[in-house]
């Protein structure tokens, strides 16, 4: 929401700037701006969509329509933002003409950057709050929920358009020469089409399904075995269905003398440990099976998610 009211009003004074002054970086920073205003309210959009109660036909829910929208973004900022302004910017190197009014542009970037400042401020104190000691790069490849890493791009992408921007008009006026307008333009495009790849690849990741990170796996491994009926974990596999929804399939070894009963009631502890471990594991299917020395001599299944757990029965 931050985001989205700063870019709007970013936009209409980058637009009223163009009107003055026939700046070609003012008018792919519009755009641009336009585009940002767009994106989040896609990103609102999904948001409300993924709360939608699971239906026969989707049974998992609609949490990855999230990742959809995310998708959706990165799309935009690539064509609406950064081949608009490659081209604005090609046209206005082809043919160049001075600038006119230049405290319009000028304004209006200072404005700009203060605005999108408070947006980028904004966006890192609630980023702050999840990615623990994770390294910004890291939070942006490992986050499962794709408003913050979106909004984290394109701000900090903002910022940088806004000071190229800056410099493409600063040396316009110094130089007299209404190419260099064009060269910031082409620069700025070329920043939102690397911005926009960078969240695709990231939204694709997720889209394909990602699973668990490894300190939730580890926590579940850990929940899963009580070491008297369930005395380790087979196999496992686990899937985020959505941001703050994980689904765990797991082969769990119980004792071969264990009652049906016995079995059912570990079973369900075992649940119960998980979501006490990992609140986001909405969906748990174990099943239970008698550990087998060869089973475990084969290696793990092959099948398996990378990174998950190998066979490790408790005691053996």
């Amino acid at each position: 929401m931050a985001a989205l009211g700063a870019n709007l009003a970013i936009a209409a004074s980058k637009f009223v700037a163009f009107a003055f002054s026939g700046s070609s970086s003012m008018l792919a920073e519009g755009v641009h701006s336009l585009a940002d205003s767009g994106n989040q309210f896609l990103l609102l959009v999904g948001g409300k969509r993924a709360q939608r109660e699971a239906t026969p036909q989707h049974p998992f829910g609609y949490g990855r329509e999230r990742f959809i929208y995310a998708f959706l973004v990165s799309i935009v900022l690539f064509s609406v933002g950064g081949m608009f302004a490659i081209y604005e910017g090609y046209e206005k190197i082809r043919h160049p003409h001075q600038l006119e009014h230049w405290y319009w542009p000028v304004g209006v970037l200072v404005f700009a950057i203060i605005a999108e400042g408070f947006s980028f401020r904004t966006a890192i104190k609630e980023s702050n709050e999840l990615r623990g000691k994770l390294s910004w790069a890291q939070f942006i490849r490992r986050a499962k929920a794709p408003e913050l890493p979106v909004v984290l791009l394109e701000d900090f992408g903002a910022l940088i358009g806004l000071a190229l921007a800056l410099g493409g008009v600063g040396l316009a006026l110094l130089t007299g020469d209404g190419v260099w307008d064009g060269i910031g333009t082409v620069c700025i495009g070329v920043l939102l089409v690397l911005i926009a790849l960078v969240l695709a690849a990231e939204t694709k990741s997720l889209l394909l399904g990602e699973a668990a990170g490894l300190e939730d796996v580890k926590k579940i491994e850990a929940a899963v075995v009580d070491g008297r009926t369930v005395t380790g974990i087979i196999h496992m596999r686990t899937l985020h269905l959505g941001p703050e929804e994980l689904l765990i399939a797991a082969k769990i070894a119980v004792q071969h003398d264990d009652t049906a009963a016995e079995v059912a009631s570990a079973i369900n502890a075992a649940e119960a440990r998980i979501r006490a471990a990992v609140p986001i594991a909405r969906v748990i299917y174990l099943e239970p099976d008698i550990y087998s020395e060869a089973e475990a001599a084969a290696g793990p299944d092959p099948k398996a998610t990378p990174g998950g757990p190998t066979p490790h029965p408790a005691g053996h």
